[in-house]
Order: C-alpha cells, then structure tokens, then sequence
C-alpha cells in the first residue's frame, strides 16, 4: 500500500480523477488460495499456490494449457473515508478500496468521490492480470512499478467510484471466442458458485488439470458475469473462459 497522498486544495464534496499512466511487472508473481475465503470456501479447504515467471511478458505461463496476457493494474484505489472508525482493507465501499475491477489498467480514468480535505489517496494490491470476480481470492498478485497521473475536480460530486475505459476491455483476448458455463437459481451469490463450479468442471475434463489448478487459473481468466435478473424467481451468472488464452 502506498499513502495517504495529500492533494493540495482537495475538499469534500470534490472528485479526484486518478490515471494509471503506465504499470510493468518485476519478474514474478502468485495466485493462491487459502482455508476459509474465496468464492467456494467450502469446495476448497486447503491452501494452494502457483508461482508465475512473468520476466517473459506479455503472456505467461500457466503449466502447459494456457498462455495468460499480462494486464496490469491496482486492486486498491481509495480516498480515505470520513470516519474515526478502523476500517479493515476489505471489503471495499463508495470511497472505492479494494475494488479489484480488473479493467483499471493503463489508459483508463478513475473517479474517486473525496470525502476529507485533501483527499489523502491510498493504492495499492498490484496485480499483473485477473478474470472479473478474483474467484479464489488472488489474482496474478505481482510486484509493479509505473504511474499515476492525478487530476483534481471541483464542483463535482459523484456518490461511488466510476470509471472510463479508453477502448475495448480486452484487446487481444476476445479474438477466438468464449466457452461459458451457467449457474441459474433464486440468489445471485449461489448462481455465481454454481457456474464456477461448472467451469472447474469443464477446465478437468477438457484440459486434464486437477481441481484446485483449474479454481486458481478461473481467478486470473475467467470472468463472472450477471446474464439475467428480470425473470424472477430465478437469475443467470455465466463463467467466461477466453478461448485465445487456452493452448489447446
């Protein structure tokens, strides 16, 4: 984690616009999983971990079955909130936190709502590349250097975090298509299980890994998306696997 940055002349009320000019990875990184977090607590009951070789950039390997594209970007993006409370890092809230939305990378603006004078910005939790949902609770957690270009907004107010991409979200990746898995029920949190569970399920039998290999490689690649929420009682979550990222 790094600050809190003071901004001069930053008040509540005010919108800091924060840019990520430019990130690179520093050689490694990890994605893990641990007792007790993640999306399937209960499926996954010990701690795993991979180690990443990211020095060979742009892509990375995942065992033999996948070539993963590095895009990097900071978990944390933050302006301290108005409370004399301690806050724990997670979750995040409308002061933003640990958002972990994997499409703030280089080009794209983030709007913070400042909620004390001067702002005192925080960021940190780099990552080098992560599927939308983190499911397992790490992405490709790396070391990163870059920058950050931070412009102040008066007289505007926003309640929550927003952003603006600079162009397509995933360029590159979106070119051979998906393979998607389906989770449908009453609760959007048990659907979004289910269809993670389904993917685990496709990643083993079509690519022979085991399980666990198959739970941390669906938190870098995959992406959880809410297909339906309008025929009640039940909702659609859909899994999202890149077929361009996959070797075979």
């Amino acid at each position: 984690m790094r600050g809190p940055v003071t901004v001069n002349g930053a008040r509540p009320g005010d919108v800091l616009e924060i840019e990520p000019l430019e990130f690179a990875p520093l050689g490694w990184g990890f994605t893990a999983s641990r007792p007790g977090a993640g999306l399937l607590p209960d499926d996954f009951t010990e701690a795993f971990i991979y180690k990443w070789d990211l020095s060979t950039g742009p892509t990375t390997a995942f065992l033999d079955i996948a070539a993963v594209p590095l895009q990097p970007f900071l978990g944390v993006m933050a302006c301290t909130p108005a409370t004399e409370d301690p806050l724990p890092l997670m979750p995040p809230g409308n002061f933003g936190g640990n958002m972990d939305i994997r499409d703030l990378v280089g080009g794209t603006k983030i709007f913070l709502p400042v909620r004390l004078p001067g702002a005192r910005l925080m960021f940190g939790d780099p990552h080098a590349a992560q599927g939308d949902g983190e499911v397992c609770v790490t992405a490709i957690e790396a070391p990163l250097c870059g920058t950050l270009k931070v412009t102040l907004h008066q007289g505007r107010s926003i309640p929550s975090p927003q952003f603006q991409t600079s162009g397509p979200l995933r360029p590159g990746i979106e070119d051979q298509g998906y393979y998607a898995t389906t989770g449908v029920g009453p609760d959007l949190l048990g659907t979004a299980r289910d269809a993670l569970r389904h993917m685990i399920g496709h990643l083993c039998f079509t690519y022979g890994v085991e399980p666990h290999e198959a739970y941390l490689l669906s938190s870098v690649i995959v992406d959880l998306k809410i297909s339906e929420v309008v025929d009640a009682p039940n909702w659609i979550v859909s899994a999202y696997l890149p077929l361009s990222v996959m070797n075979r």
